[in-house]
């Protein structure tokens, strides 16, 4: 019997080290680690310019930032959101106080359905939270018209969706607020880390000093301001990732299409559903494993940790089946049937830019053997 090395689901990218000690280097020399040094303000313009927004607000991490996001908007009350993300979405409405009110999905985008939206608004709603699921931008037009029609604010939690493009304009371009992640497993990471991208200069220095304790200067504060800086390490690191980002994404692309080629003509297996218009980022591979395939999910999960492949059941458990929301009105089964259904189903394959094809062909083979 083969002994295979274990294959995960996502591995970090890191630049060549020595394209990095330059920079290390003039740290040691300068003593600026963090409080928004020279690195940290240039990756800042230098991402602006990569995902296409006017400002970026850079942070330790995304769930920071989305803390930030709703206190700087001054969200309270109600706010749409969807089940089929990661925990973090939800959370921070409860950090803040705030009511989540869940939304089902749509069966092909796995996005929240903006049809959907109208039902839930009452007095209490201040805004919708949409999720670009694995970077899949959401129905953006239709919820902007939505936001506009009760004067809602838009709160886009884009953490996978970094270089995304729809409608021919950056994603995180859309709403009031978009959030990223630069958390070490995503397409583009500064070990931790994250961002808010704005339309306006007033909202950028108003989240900056959220961001920063709320020191306005020496003589001035402004006591709600939380730490929520980027430090001048992880900021580097950004900076090389960027010289490379085009080359991993064209090499994500090439994985997926591969998975694509050699999966669908297999029965019970279905693909997330992207438009030909939207400029993606291959950041996740969910596949949707349905009542046609030999086994179901989670027999299927153990198959491949058997063969130590070890894949992501991502989204599950369902954000409103974790005990702090399964209480929720929004939350019954009946209000979210296409969301629950997904959660069962899903499985998140391999993919990186230093996947092999060996180990592509490892997972490809294993889901052809167990569908006979």
């Amino acid at each position: 019997m083969v002994n295979y090395k274990p294959i995960y689901v996502t591995r970090p990218y890191l630049p060549p080290l020595e394209e990095l000690l330059p920079s290390l280097e003039n740290i040691w020399k300068t003593r600026v680690l963090t409080n928004i040094g020279p690195y940290h303000q240039l990756l800042e313009k230098k991402l602006a310019k990569q995902l296409k927004v006017p400002y970026i607000c850079l942070f330790n991490n995304a769930t920071t930032a989305l803390l930030v996001a709703l206190k700087a908007l001054k969200i309270t009350g109600d706010v749409i959101t969807t089940p089929f993300s990661f925990i973090a979405t939800s959370n921070v409405l409860l950090w803040n106080n705030i009511n989540p009110i869940f939304v089902d999905i749509e069966l092909g985008s796995l996005n929240i359905d903006a049809k959907l939206i109208n039902e839930k608004i009452t007095k209490r709603t201040s805004a919708i939270m949409p999720v670009h699921c694995y970077g899949n931008p959401c129905d953006v037009m239709a919820i902007e018209e939505i936001a506009n029609r009760y004067n809602l604010k838009v709160i886009h939690d884009a953490s996978h969706a970094f270089g995304v493009e729809a409608v021919g304009k950056g994603v995180m371009s859309f709403g009031d607020i978009s959030v990223i992640s630069f958390h070490a497993t995503k397409i583009f990471n500064t070990f931790e880390g994250g961002a808010i991208a704005v339309n306006s200069l007033e909202l950028k220095n108003k989240i900056d000093l959220l961001k920063n304790f709320g020191i306005e200067n020496e003589s001035s504060i402004n006591g709600e301001g939380i730490n929520g800086k980027l430090n001048e390490f992880s900021s580097v690191l950004g900076l090389t990732q960027l010289n490379h980002i085009s080359e991993l994404i064209d090499q994500r692309k090439s994985i997926s299409k591969r998975y694509i080629k050699e999966l669908s003509n297999i029965k019970g297996i279905r693909f997330q559903e992207i438009k030909d218009s939207i400029k993606y980022n291959y950041s996740y591979f969910p596949i949707i494993i349905e009542n046609e395939y030999k086994l179901n999910r989670n027999e299927l999960y153990d198959l491949f940790q058997k063969n130590k492949i070890f894949l992501r059941k991502y989204f599950y458990p369902l954000i409103s089946n974790t005990p702090k929301y399964r209480h929720m009105q929004s939350s019954r089964l009946d209000q979210l049937p296409i969301a629950n259904r997904i959660a069962e189903q899903v499985l998140c394959l391999p993919i990186y830019p230093e996947l092999s094809l060996t180990d592509q062909n490892r997972v490809i083979n294993i889901l052809k053997e167990a569908s006979r």
